[in-house]
């Protein structure tokens, strides 16, 4: 794998979004008036991804990083209140830009597909609700595999075996897994699909397939009628490795899941939306170019 400095990767994350925008976005966007902005949508979209490969938590340090050591870049590079004004606006269209780079990556064409969720708490678990965006859609939940409780919501995603989303979804806290899956599963069909314990339950199991052709492969419970083969149960332990590995490089490389900082439920979708996004765009650019990039480390002054 060969090594790159920020400046050439910013540089590559822009010709590859660009070409795609001049492409696509046309068929997209019909129908949508007003003057051409200064700063260009697929400048937008470059640092809505970029971010993700830098340690900072907020829009704000990020921003301010950029205007002080990437202007020359982005010379027309707008407020923080336009730019997330402007990512929100474009959170369709990126999410489209992931899709076309999975099928590039071969992606979609995968039979054997991992199923998971990870916590995505949006407000302090003793704060008020109140006169939060979030009161509506999020609730308490509890996280068994780290033994804590919050508030939000559960991102639920199916993954390639080396990690890669294929379909997620954000649903409340407190919804059962099995619930959670039922939309992220409608988009696939006649699949293996590896999970844990959560996903438990051979009438539910059954109308997956049914409805699908997907059959969902759990370990089984010890009180459990019918279990699997001892090799069946070796091999799902295994996946289960795979399984937490996959969504821990997604939950803990650039900015974390659990500390978007969103205070609204569309800026928190525009957030994981480009940190999906993202997570692809590292996927290109091993396959495309040799670039193993994971998150840059900006040194302190």
């Amino acid at each position: 794998m060969q090594s790159i400095d920020f400046p050439t990767l910013l540089t590559i994350m822009y010709v590859l979004v660009d070409d795609w925008y001049k492409l696509h976005a046309p068929r997209l966007l019909k129908g949508k008036v007003g003057a051409k902005p200064l700063f260009s949508d697929s400048e937008v979209i470059t640092l809505m991804l970029a971010m993700d490969f830098l340690s900072f938590e907020s829009e704000t340090q990020f921003l301010s990083f950029m205007r002080a050591n990437y202007l020359e870049l982005f010379p027309k590079l707008c407020d923080q209140s336009q730019f997330n004004r402007r990512a929100r606006s474009l959170r369709f269209i990126v999410e489209q830009l992931r899709r076309t780079w999975l099928k590039e990556l071969g992606a979609t064409q995968d039979l054997f597909l991992l199923i998971d969720t990870k916590p995505v708490p949006v407000v302090s678990y003793k704060r008020s609700k109140k006169r939060s965006d979030f009161r509506q859609s999020a609730s308490y939940g509890y996280c068994s595999a780290r033994h804590f409780h919050y508030f939000g919501y559960k991102l639920v995603a199916v993954t390639t075996f080396d990690g890669l989303p294929i379909a997620y979804e954000m649903v409340a806290a407190n919804t059962d897994e099995r619930d959670a899956a039922e939309e992220v599963l409608s988009a696939l069909r006649s699949c293996d699909i590896f999970g844990d314990k959560g996903f438990i339950g051979a009438e539910w199991q059954q109308e997956v397939k049914e409805q699908t052709g997907n059959r969902v492969w759990t370990a089984k419970r010890v009180n459990q009628k019918e279990q699997n083969p001892v090799w069946f149960d070796r091999l799902l332990s295994r996946v289960r490795e795979r399984i937490e590995g996959s969504f821990n490089e997604l939950q803990n490389t650039g900015r974390n899941l659990e500390r978007l900082l969103a205070k609204t439920v569309i800026g928190l979708t525009t957030r994981v939306i480009a940190k999906v996004t993202s997570y692809t765009l590292k996927q290109l650019l091993r396959d495309s170019f040799g670039l193993d990039v994971q998150t840059f480390q900006v040194a302190e002054a």
